[in-house]
């Protein structure tokens, strides 16, 4: 790939306020939390690009589970591809290579229809399942924009490919759902506007990127576009931020938060601009999990190993409707919400796999989304980790909350003088209680994809 100089046009006026770069400055952007995103629980990522005409990683296990001497020839990312065929010897350029001819990797770009998309049908789904907000990738780190980006000429899908300005349609769908709509932005890589070998290491991700002002400049008048268009609740960044852009000055990156939250008063972002703000952290399958220590906080997965589209998993590698509502719930009892990725095909349908996974969600949540988001993490002392199955812990006002994946004799690892079991509600199941040395177990039965919640008032 020739080298590229990102052209950046001034039509988006910057915010004109000088800047230092120290801490009491980012300390300036502190802010409570918006109420509808300490509330919400549950949104909805979408990775759609042009990697999703291959649509080939190998399903290797999920991140933070393979070692990194695995991960990057091997790379579970479908969405990840440009990178991965330009490993040498990896199975991914072997394909490519036996499949395509080695073809360069925008001839993607082209053969990328969209032809089936329709952005209602997704945002009835995703409502239907129970989100609260919905985040589509608006460029990814091959550089394609799916929306008329500033200097990317026609490499973006208004020219290209699908020919249509996919965010403002998706944007516009979910809006239509009453779900907030949020932008994914890669501004710590994009492999179109310089020269770098391949990724093989994680330390390579954040050291081997765009740093200078040219590409802080690119990448802030993409953002300030982004804002001003389309109005995100959710501004989630990814990687990090051109180092030039932390110095200080009008067109720097404290400037576009202080521009954001005067067009976007309600708005969040993410943690992954370098050591500068966030409102909330994440973390990503079992990376970083750190982040969920402390302050408000979003895991984020695919419902298989990857994020795009990935042809060579199936529901062996996935995430069934059962999985999401567990692993939901687990992250709602410890304090924190679910960014969970669907990855469309490049026609624009949703996979079987994945969109049966949601549709069994969708029956789960029908009673448990209420629950789910009136609910905080239980008091700690109150309750214990089960001993005999799968149990995760809830508070609402005036109750406790179990959810249980079903079974005889569960131990729920309470005291039964804690709560009222005779106000017992069960909620998308039956259960019995008894009393066994002062703790209480259940003969549990869910009647959907995913535990029974049992509601039990306290004392």
């Amino acid at each position: 790939m020739t080298e590229q100089t990102p052209s950046v046009p001034s039509t988006i006026p910057s915010t004109r306020v000088e800047q230092t770069d120290t801490p009491e400055l980012w300390a300036s952007l502190q802010r409570p939390l918006p109420d509808w995103y300490a509330g919400a629980r549950f949104g909805i990522f979408i990775h759609w690009g042009a990697y999703s005409v291959p649509a080939w990683a190998e399903p290797s296990g999920a991140l933070g589970l393979v070692p990194e001497d695995v991960w990057f020839a091997h790379n579970a990312y479908a969405e990840w591809y440009f990178n991965t065929i330009r490993i040498a010897g990896s199975p991914a350029q072997q394909r490519h290579q036996e499949l395509y001819g080695g073809a360069p990797y925008d001839d993607f770009l082209d053969a990328w229809s969209a032809a089936d998309f329709d952005p209602a049908d997704w945002a009835r789904l995703f409502a239907s399942a129970g989100a609260e907000y919905v985040i589509p990738t608006t460029k990814h780190h091959d550089g394609i924009a799916l929306w008329d980006a500033p200097g990317t000429g026609a490499r973006n899908t208004v020219h290209r490919g699908p020919k249509r300005d996919l965010i403002a349609d998706i944007a516009d769908a979910v809006r239509a759902e009453g779900l907030r709509f949020g932008v994914y932005y890669s501004g710590g890589l994009d492999w179109s506007t310089s020269v770098f070998p391949p990724h093989t290491k994680f330390d390579e991700v954040s050291g081997l990127r765009p740093r200078d002002a040219a590409y802080n400049l690119y990448a802030l008048r993409h953002v300030q576009d982004l804002v001003h268009r389309y109005s995100p609740s959710v501004l989630w960044n990814d990687i990090e931020w051109p180092d030039a852009g932390k110095r200080g000055g009008p067109d720097s990156l404290h400037a576009l938060f202080e521009e954001y939250y005067a067009a976007v008063p309600d708005g969040v972002v993410n943690d992954r601009w370098g050591d500068t703000h966030h409102d909330f952290a994440t973390s990503e399958y079992e990376y970083h999990l750190d982040s969920e220590d402390s302050g408000a906080w979003e895991n984020t997965r695919g419902i298989g190993f990857s994020f795009g589209y990935n042809q060579a998993e199936d529901e062996s590698q996935s995430l069934d409707a059962n999985g999401i509502a567990k692993h939901l719930t687990d992250v709602v009892s410890r304090g924190g919400r679910l960014l969970l990725d669907v990855g469309p095909t490049a026609e624009g349908t949703i996979p079987g796999v994945q969109r049966r996974a949601l549709e069994g969600l969708a029956r789960w949540m029908g009673e448990a989304a209420p629950v789910l988001r009136s609910s905080s993490p239980a008091p700690a002392g109150l309750v214990q980790p089960s001993q005999t199955g799968w149990v995760r812990w809830l508070a609402t006002p005036g109750h406790l909350v179990a959810a249980v994946d079903g079974g005889t004799g569960v131990d729920l690892g309470v005291g039964a003088d804690a709560v009222d079991v005779d106000g017992l509600r069960v909620l998308n199941g039956s259960a019995e209680l008894r009393q066994d040395g002062g703790r209480l177990t259940a003969e549990v039965t869910p009647t959907t994809d995913g535990p029974a919640l049992l509601v039990l008032p306290t004392r």
